[in-house]
Order: structure tokens, then sequence, then C-alpha cells
């Protein structure tokens, strides 16, 4: 699927197929779930990151379904199809936000998503307890949502943040790498 048939799907999508929910609410809630994991984990960050991924594949597993309902959109050819697909689609339909692709590998199983706006950090300080700012990766949510999606369509990745503003950054960037492609496997003792 072309970048500009994407964008165009994508905006279709958000204005005629997707009930709004006001963007601050989702913000202050996500605000309030992510505050709850610190304070459950005692400011362990490392395991706050881990939950919110965890979280966030099991929301991906489910939203898949959605996205294709919502959409229209067939299977994509490669991975290049998919990041555009996931970009000016996905977070179009979900988050009203289309992230840049870019930063391709030579082999292409890697991009980045450079998140201009991100609705998740808005009005977000993250704790001033000297860890956060190193440890604490605040949308680490969006990471899990893509592998676990991607999981549901046969493409195993890794996501994961390298900057974020939210640490003092100038972007936030996210970078997800194809491992392998998930052949269909008869379970074991299944004919």
């Amino acid at each position: 699927m072309a970048s500009s048939k994407a964008a165009r799907v994508g905006e279709e999508v958000w204005k005629t197929r997707v009930d709004k929910v006001n963007a601050e609410l989702v913000t202050l809630t996500y605000g309030t779930l992510v505050a709850q994991l610190c304070s459950d984990f005692d400011s362990n960050y490392a395991e706050v990151n881990k939950q919110l991924d965890k979280m966030g594949y099991n929301i991906g597993m489910r939203l898949i379904e959605d996205f294709f309902a919502k959409s229209g959109s067939q299977r994509c050819a490669n991975l290049r199809e998919t990041a555009e697909a996931i970009s000016k689609i996905g977070f179009k339909i979900f988050l009203n936000i289309s992230p840049t692709v870019t930063n391709w590998s030579a082999d292409n199983k890697q991009f980045s998503l450079i998140f201009e706006e991100n609705p998740l950090a808005d009005f977000v300080e993250l704790p001033d307890d000297g860890k956060a700012q190193d440890e604490l990766w605040y949308s680490n949510i969006l990471c899990g949502i893509l592998r676990g999606a991607l999981d549901m369509v046969q493409m195993q990745v890794e996501a994961h943040y390298v900057s974020d503003v939210l640490r003092g950054n100038d972007t936030t960037e996210m970078r997800v790498t194809l491992l392998r492609y998930i052949e269909d496997e008869m379970p074991p003792d299944d004919e």
C-alpha cells in the first residue's frame, strides 16, 4: 500500500468510522495507570516498563481485529508496507497521530517511528527522583501494542524507545525490528 493511500485511508477512517474519546480523559487515565504501577513496584522502573509492555501486548492482540474491521486493510506484503500502515492508518485510527517512518536498516528489517506528538505524554512530568529520567519509558505500552498486533499477523518484532522528549531528548523515537515471520504451526499431538 502506497504511503499516500495509507494516509488517505487513515484520515477517512478517523473522520467517519471511529468513536471519539476525549484525549484529555485518555491522557489522565493512562497517567494514573503509570503512576499506580510506579507506586506498586516502588519506583522499579525496569519492572514498570515490563508491565506496560505486557499490558500493551495484550491490548495489541485484540486491537488488530478492530484495526482490520475499521480500515478494511488487507495483509501487507512486506515490512515497509506494514510500517506505513502502522504509521498512517493504525496510529491515526487509535490516537489521531501519524508518526514518521524513517531510519530503515540496510536489510529492511528495522525502522524508526518518530513521534512529533504523543497524546499519552501530554501534561506529563516524570518523577524527579533521579531515576525516572534514565529508566522509565513512559509510553512503553505502545511498544507492547505493536508487538501484540504484529504477532497476530505472524510478524514477531521487538519494539523499544531510543529517545523520549519526556527524558529531555529532542524527539521521541521508537525502534522496531523484525525478528522473524511466524509460520503457522500445528500444536503438538494435533493432527
